[in-house]
């Protein structure tokens, strides 16, 4: 069971973790189910595919008797795709979004004895205009296609909280100027004036303490982190900034007190790192200074868990050995990570590019659903340092028509917009693959390097990524949408590779190819167990090759049901030495 802090960059002391058993009703049966393992996978303890939209989950608890005077908050991690939460028989809110959280205030419903909660859930699985990413309408998985996931997927808990309280915190670096700005909202039922401390630490050194009266519920200050030692234009100060190789983190307290002179009426821990993502001269920058990107392309599913890690080591075994093979981040795929992921990415030092799960068919209600999502997924990760990009579409999945169609051409730029005006801190690609309109990364994806024999494809490949006006050689589709052009953008070959193990034969038996799509094991390329390094680094070399490219994501981290190009296996562990990988990976710095 998972009981770790689900929200580990917004911590109060006390809290409640409500996973664990919980009946379940499919249709008309019922049975037990471990939350938050949807029921489609082993560790639910129910491990089958569902054909039914509607699901439903009960259970009781007792809320301590000392929370009494104070709100009573009843979170959700993320549930997929709509729900409706009773408590006591009295609903209490909806959410719609399978990749967001969510909270009630529940304290109106509660005895103070034993409550019963119930969480009503509709994923219609059919649904095209439903944000699902990988998720696979059909009885069986094939191809890139995974097992859907219904239901609670992420942590459910409690948590109280006095009427003066903190709703969340911004914090946002520039490291030219050495500064933070913290901006914060107070709760809507905060009493007003409140005095707010804020302390913030580097180890043992305090950097620091201060304290202001606030008379409205939002409000903001600046810090001046590296206490003048940053001077403009120069870089004679090397600041204490945040990277994969050192993620120097700065620890933050913030106390809210009940009046200008009350008491302490809320405490939350939370912290950022110094850290800019920029582009110059048609090159990424990580501090001011160039910065590749070797980056692995990451589903986020596992064999009995599905779309939730089994246990929070998981993530940080993904990357402790995404970096023993020599990448220093991830591209996430189609989903919106659980953010203890993001907070090992943040302590341990890996760089996230940020996704969202598309939808399929495209309607401005679809759109509309979609956008709305995204605001709430840069809401809750803005802190998180180890983000760096935040890539909404995918390969035109839910806008196929976006090459012509002004409609979705202006869907494609609003998010782009949408997310700029929300974030000035971190880039945007607003369609990932191809067919890009406003966007500020080049990000292209390509299979076409061809095999060992085929010489001459992987000649054409390697020509093809050393200019932009041939790149869409090596593409399905055009660069960019029709209007669109090249800007001078980063440019990064953000899906590559694919490389599946081919199956060993038996005796008497030649080697087995990799199946269609949808049959079997399945990748973009094969090689044998033998010759696999040989053909991973003939492509990372390249990648290498190319001036114009910022950077690769190779595809994939690990195997994912019948798709068998992982470096990891199923169950996330190493195929092949990860020295060997990590010494191809380093032929360039």
């Amino acid at each position: 069971m998972r009981q770790e802090y689900p929200r580990p960059d917004f911590v109060r002391e006390q809290w409640m973790n409500l996973n664990g058993r919980w009946s379940f009703e499919l249709g008309s049966r019922k049975t037990e189910i471990q939350v938050p393992f949807v029921c489609q996978s082993k560790l639910s303890g129910i491990g089958e595919r569902i054909a039914q939209d509607h699901v439903t989950y009960e259970r009781a608890f007792t809320v301590p008797k000392d929370w009494a005077e104070q709100q009573v908050l009843l979170h959700f991690g993320a549930v997929d795709y709509q729900c409706d939460v009773y408590v006591n028989g009295s609903c209490v809110g909806s959410h719609t979004g399978g990749q967001t959280p969510f909270s009630f205030n529940i304290t109106p419903y509660l005895t103070w004895e034993e409550e019963q909660v119930r969480v009503e859930v509709n994923d219609p699985l059919k649904d095209e205009k439903i944000a699902r990413g990988k998720q696979f309408w059909e009885e069986e998985s094939k191809f890139i296609w995974y097992t859907p996931s219904t239901g609670i997927w992420q942590s459910v808990w409690l948590e109280p909280v006095a009427a003066t309280s903190l709703s969340w915190m911004h914090f946002t670096p520039d490291i030219d100027e050495g500064t933070v700005k913290i901006d914060y909202r107070l709760s809507e039922c905060s009493a007003l004036p409140c005095r707010v401390h804020i302390k913030v630490r580097l180890g043992d050194e305090e950097i620091f303490h201060g304290n202001m009266v606030c008379n409205t519920l939002y409000n903001s200050l600046t810090v001046d982190v590296f206490r003048k030692k940053a001077m403009e234009g120069s870089f004679h100060f090397t600041g204490n900034y945040w990277t994969p190789e050192t993620p120097i983190l700065y620890d933050v307290e913030v106390q809210v007190d009940e009046g200008v002179s009350g008491a302490m009426a809320d405490c939350v821990k939370t912290y950022f790192g110094m850290r800019k993502i920029h582009v110059e001269n048609g090159k990424l920058y990580l501090n001011n200074q160039p910065y590749y990107h070797k980056l692995l392309l990451d589903q986020g599913y596992w064999e009995e868990g599905l779309v939730t890690a089994p246990s929070d080591q998981d993530y940080q075994e993904d990357i402790r050995k995404s970096k023993e093979m020599g990448f220093n981040g991830c591209r996430k795929h189609e989903k919106v990570e659980d953010p203890r992921f993001l907070y090992w990415a943040d302590k341990m030092g890996f760089l996230v590019w940020e996704a969202m799960a598309s939808f399929w068919s495209y309607t401005p209600q679809a759109a509309a659903a979609f956008a709305r999502e995204w605001m709430d997924v840069i809401q809750r990760d803005y802190n998180h340092p180890s983000i760096v990009v935040w890539g909404m579409l995918n390969e035109s999945w839910g806008v196929p028509r976006i090459y012509s169609s002004r409609q979705q051409q202006d869907f494609s730029r609003g998010l782009y917009y949408l997310a700029k005006g929300l974030d000035t801190t971190r880039l945007v690609i607003s369609n990932d693959g191809w067919e890009m309109t406003e966007t500020d990364i080049c990000a292209i994806h390509s299979y076409k390097h061809g095999e060992k024999e085929d010489a001459e494809q992987h000649k054409v490949f390697r020509d093809c990524l050393k200019q932009v006006d041939t790149l869409h050689l090596v593409m399905e589709k055009l660069t960019f949408a029709k209007g669109s052009t090249y800007q001078g953008q980063p440019v990064v070959l953000t899906e590559c590779g694919g490389i599946a193990v081919a199956k060993e034969a038996e005796p008497g038996e030649e080697n087995q190819a990799l199946s269609e799509q949808g049959k079997g094991d399945w990748g973009y390329t094969s090689a044998s167990r033998d010759d696999f390094l040989e053909e991973y680094g003939r492509i990372v070399d390249s990648i290498y090759d190319s001036d114009l490219l910022s950077g690769f994501c190779y595809t994939q981290l690990t195997d994912v049901e019948q798709e068998t190009n992982g470096l990891l296996t199923r169950d996330h562990q190493y195929k092949f030495d990860p020295e060997e990988i990590r010494k191809i990976n380093e032929r360039k710095k």
